[in-house]
């Protein structure tokens, strides 16, 4: 199998459709079952198939950003944190609780301390969300 795709080396193209996707993901599955050495054309290959792939992917398969709350309810939950910790970093724990139920939307200081200490990207923080209506 390597070396019927290191025949077809010169081959590799931009991926243009789910069928080329799916053969790349199949070739680059057997390289990286094999033992690669550095520099061969074998780790080429899989380089150049990971880049296309990659590419495919991130035209076709596109994740939108999280709700910026979400975002902060994630972050807390892999830091093993309490909400009631949140108030440290958003100030009095009826602010908090305001914008963890949609009342308040998030102040730029707020956004800039959950950026610094969560460490939640800022672009996340700083999406445009419709408040609760209750």
């Amino acid at each position: 199998m390597i070396e019927l795709m290191l025949k077809q080396l010169v081959m590799i193209k931009p991926i243009k459709n789910k069928k080329q996707y799916k053969e790349y993901l199949k070739q680059a599955y057997v390289l990286m079952q094999s033992n690669l050495k550095s520099n061969s054309n074998e780790s080429d290959r899989l380089e150049l198939l990971s880049i296309l792939i990659q590419q495919y992917e991130k035209e076709k398969y596109i994740i939108e950003p999280p709700h910026p709350i979400e975002a902060i309810l994630f972050r807390l939950d892999q830091l093993n944190m309490k909400r009631s910790e949140l108030s440290k970093i958003l100030g009095t724990r009826s602010r908090t609780s305001e914008i963890l139920n949609g009342k308040r939307k998030l102040s730029l200081s707020m956004i800039r301390k959950l950026n610094t200490e969560l460490d939640i990207p800022a672009e996340v923080l700083i999406r445009e969300y419709q408040m609760s209506s209750t």
